[in-house]
């Protein structure tokens, strides 16, 4: 399979002054991919937080979190095929998107960044920090896992991960969110309603092909050479990724430590300034 764009090329970005709660998003061409990236700005400067969102996920699913962190500029992306990104002309695989992350850093002139990558996200991450360890300062992973060798969730909750609904149909969201997200979800479904109301749904396709990126790769067999300090979190209620994924990847890790939610999957939305108070401490540190 050939990955996306294997070029790296200074090509015109395009301006698209959108801004939604402090990001800025544009349409930028990297390679022969266009991307809509979102950046919000930090006037103290220092590393930028690089962000990897979930399948399915454009960039304003984790605005909790983003609004929460304190004094750091942020870069996400839409994936190809999600959000506002337009399909990619072929398949991809998780290198291919640590690649187009990579390029696309180039082209803002971000020669090291810190990278946050949560569910789906993380697993880039993990590729990410691998491909390009230079580029890669510090690594955080939230709610995922070491890919195809894991520990999984129950089958039900893996079949309806397996689907697109719960961004289409609002009511089906709010029926099962609680059994795959956990946490405050459970307690509260009109969470769901709430989160999805910033889902910007392209196709199912797009997601399809993100089910595709991941499928048959693992980290395992590189995971104790990956040498950034890394920070996993987990949350103790998470019926996607279970807990015992992160505590795995923990004794694995050289350079790793490890943070607890008693929430569920998202608890970088749900307990948003606990979050960045643990990812913001981390960073910080020498």
């Amino acid at each position: 399979m050939t990955p996306l764009n294997q070029t790296t090329q200074t090509l015109p970005r395009e301006p698209n002054p959108l801004a939604v709660k402090g990001f800025l998003f544009e349409m930028i061409k990297v390679g022969n991919q266009r991307l809509r990236v979102g950046i919000r700005h930090s006037r103290k400067g220092g590393i930028p937080l690089l962000l990897f969102n979930g399948i399915g996920g454009n960039a304003e699913l984790l605005q909790p979190f983003v609004d929460a962190l304190p004094d750091r500029t942020v870069i996400t992306f839409d994936i190809p095929g999600v959000g506002h990104s337009p399909m990619p002309a072929r398949p991809y695989r998780m290198s291919g998107i640590a690649r187009l992350a990579h390029q696309l850093l180039l082209q803002l002139g971000h020669l090291q960044v810190d990278v946050l990558g949560i569910s789906w996200g993380g697993t880039v991450a993990q590729q990410f920090a691998r491909n390009y360890p230079r580029q890669c300062r510090k690594l955080v992973l939230a709610a995922t896992t070491p890919g195809a060798i894991m520990f999984p969730g129950k089958l039900g909750i893996i079949l309806k991960m397996a689907s697109p609904r719960r961004y289409i149909d609002a009511d089906y969201a709010r029926r099962i969110v609680g059994d795959i997200y956990g946490g405050a979800f459970r307690l509260n479904p009109d969470l769901g309603r709430e989160h999805f109301q910033h889902v910007r749904w392209q196709s199912r396709l797009g997601y399809y092909l993100q089910l595709f990126a991941i499928s048959g790769w693992s980290s395992l067999p590189w995971l104790h050479r990956l040498q950034q300090p890394t920070l996993i979190m987990i949350g103790l209620d998470d019926p996607i990724t279970p807990p015992a994924n992160g505590r795995l990847m923990h004794v694995l890790m050289p350079n790793a430590e490890l943070w607890h939610s008693h929430c569920g999957h998202l608890f970088l939305v749900t307990q948003a300034k606990d979050s960045a108070a643990a990812v913001h401490r981390f960073l910080q540190q020498p």
